[in-house]
């Protein structure tokens, strides 16, 4: 039991042991394979320019060159086959001055002037830089492009008066970039700016034609303030006899304007006058015309009132009264209808039943007509009734005895009118009563 739990325990280091060398071996690994990366893939800057040399390159225009040229982006470089130059692209500052350079007319000149140049990114003048620049520091390459520039200049200041160069710098500037861009490109370089600062002579030329031009310009600006001064007093001399004329002429319109301002308020008062006259006649006119008109307007005022008080009102009285008739009549008229209309459904009900449905009939409202005879004979009004008697009241009795057949005489005669037998059918009813 001793022995496995002892081989357990010396296991267990050489366990570990092998585990950090393997991570030591990783780590290992992964720095050699970024190494490598790193030596393999190469990045290019805005500002600068790859060369990669050691294999060769065919051209677009089929030349083979033994480079690669790489401007912005990356690239694959092989190890040991295969180097990586980086050329900087960004601005360098030149100072340039050229003493003693002769211009047009055999006057030495002293120039200074700044310039920024840079090695060009143009594909067609690159490798003229890749050729004559490549492993230059930027100091070296300041040396060539200032050495350049001042022989430019010494050819440029040859070709013009010191007048041009001094007045016109930034066309002796433009000349001057003009002349330098053949050589420039010759050694795969651009001038990006150029300023002339300051142009002198060790003679005094620009000195004293500086003196004779302000002389000139003193001398032209005194003439000039006489021709002013001059312009100013005739001008001034010119207004004031203007002046003086236009006063003239303006005292003369001036009493001109008030004799036809007096001649035209003469007339007017005149007219004034007139118009006055003739406006009283028109108003005693008009005010007669008004009264007339007054009048006609009080008598029509007074027909209006008159129609209004007795014609209108009666007119509306007579209309009121026929609608008020019309308005009355109608429900006579429509009861009338109507009862003409049951009449006449009673007739044809009456025909189609024959005798008999008429006796059924009138035996039904039989207590009708008689009521309606009684109330018919009771609506006789007698205003005076003598009665002789001989003593018996038989006189007497017959005049009482009238009313029940006045009663019988309306009943026969509504009988006769609906052609039915009235006195028939009471007796038939007074013997059905009995039976």
């Amino acid at each position: 039991m001793e022995l496995p739990i002892e081989s357990g325990i010396v296991e267990a280091p050489d366990t570990a042991m092998f585990l950090l060398m393997g991570a030591v071996g990783a780590v290992l690994a992964l720095a050699f394979l970024a190494l490598v990366i790193s030596k393999i893939l190469q990045v290019c800057k805005p500002n600068e320019i790859l060369v990669i040399s050691g294999r060769s390159n065919k051209l677009a225009d089929g030349s083979s060159v033994g480079y690669k040229v790489l401007h912005g982006g990356r690239g694959v470089c092989i190890p040991l086959i295969e180097t990586v130059e980086r050329m900087d692209t960004r601005l360098i500052p030149v100072m340039v001055e050229v003493q003693n350079a002769y211009s047009k007319g055999g006057i030495p000149l002293t120039v200074h002037a700044i310039a920024n140049v840079k090695i060009t990114s143009n594909r067609g003048y690159v490798r003229n830089a890749i050729v004559r620049l490549l492993s230059m520091s930027q100091r070296q390459i300041a040396t060539i492009a200032q050495q350049t520039l001042e022989g430019v200049l010494r050819e440029v200041v040859a070709e013009l008066t010191p007048e041009e160069v001094n007045e016109d710098r930034l066309k002796f500037a433009a000349t001057l970039a003009k002349f330098a861009k053949d050589d420039f490109d010759k050694l795969g370089l651009e001038l990006d700016v150029l300023k002339v600062q300051s142009v002198g002579d060790d003679q005094g030329y620009l000195k004293n034609l500086g003196r004779a031009r302000i002389a000139r310009m003193v001398r032209d600006a005194q003439n000039a303030e006489n021709e002013a001064n001059q312009a100013i007093a005739q001008a001034q001399a010119t207004a004031r006899e203007r002046a003086e004329s236009a006063q003239k002429q303006a005292e003369a319109a001036v009493i001109t304007k008030k004799n036809e301002l007096r001649a035209e308020m003469a007339n007017l008062e005149a007219t004034a006058k007139a118009i006055e006259n003739e406006a009283e006649v028109a108003a005693e006119t008009a005010r007669a015309q008004a009264e007339q008109e007054l009048m006609a307007l009080r008598a029509e005022v007074e027909k209006l009132r008159l129609e209004c008080d007795v014609f209108l009102p009666a007119e509306a009285s007579r209309l009121a009264a026929e609608a008020n008739a019309r308005a009355h009549a109608a429900p006579v008229v429509e009861s009338g209808k109507a009862a003409a209309e049951a009449l006449r459904l009673v007739a044809e009900e009456w025909k189609d039943a024959g005798s008999d449905g008429r006796d059924l009939y009138v035996l039904q409202h039989l207590k009708e007509f008689v009521e309606a005879a009684v109330a018919r004979v009771s609506r006789t009004e007698i205003g005076e009734l003598s009665v002789v008697d001989g003593g018996d009241g038989a006189s007497f009795t017959g005049a009482v005895s009238s009313f029940p057949l006045a009663v019988a005489d309306v009943l026969a005669q509504t009988g006769r009118a609906i052609g039915v037998d009235m006195g028939r059918l009471m007796q038939n009813k007074a013997a059905g009563g009995q039976r």
